[in-house]
């Protein structure tokens, strides 16, 4: 079966939100990569974005979290787009309670954590670093 494997984009600041979701998630950083180690005569880096992130990878379970920093010359990311979120599915309402309160503190709230009409614990949300997720435990499965 494939694994789909999220990969997020941040303006200057996926160091610090990859260490937050690792203080949520768990796991440990699979790769860390800064523009720094990449650098070369087809590809001069700015002293500036040198420690920023090329490329990290969180492992959870047997999927993987990944992002990177946008350098400034292809612009800016947005932090508030709206086309899709990271769906969470958890094994128990316990982890989906704890999910739920660590990625959404700071953020904003769309649907608190509560039963939904179809029969599970749901939430969506939006994080402090401007990412939406969604987060369920479906009893049964």
């Amino acid at each position: 079966m494939a694994l789909i494997n999220p990969h997020i984009n941040f303006n200057g600041n996926a160091e610090e939100a990859f260490n937050f979701y690792k203080s949520v998630f768990g796991g440990e950083f699979a790769k860390i990569t800064r523009f720094k180690d990449i650098a070369s005569e087809d590809f001069p880096v700015p002293a500036h974005e040198a420690e920023k992130i090329m490329h990290i990878a969180l492992s959870i379970g047997p999927n993987f979290l990944m992002g990177n920093d946008v350098p400034e010359i292809m612009g800016k990311t947005n932090e508030n787009e709206n086309r899709s979120k990271i769906s969470i599915s958890t094994d128990s309402k316990e982890e989906a309670e704890r999910l739920y309160y660590g990625l959404s503190a700071g953020g904003q709230i769309e649907i608190p954590l509560e039963e939904s009409p179809w029969g599970s614990s749901f939430a969506m949300f939006r994080d402090k670093y401007g990412i939406e997720w969604m987060v369920e435990f479906e009893p049964g499965k």
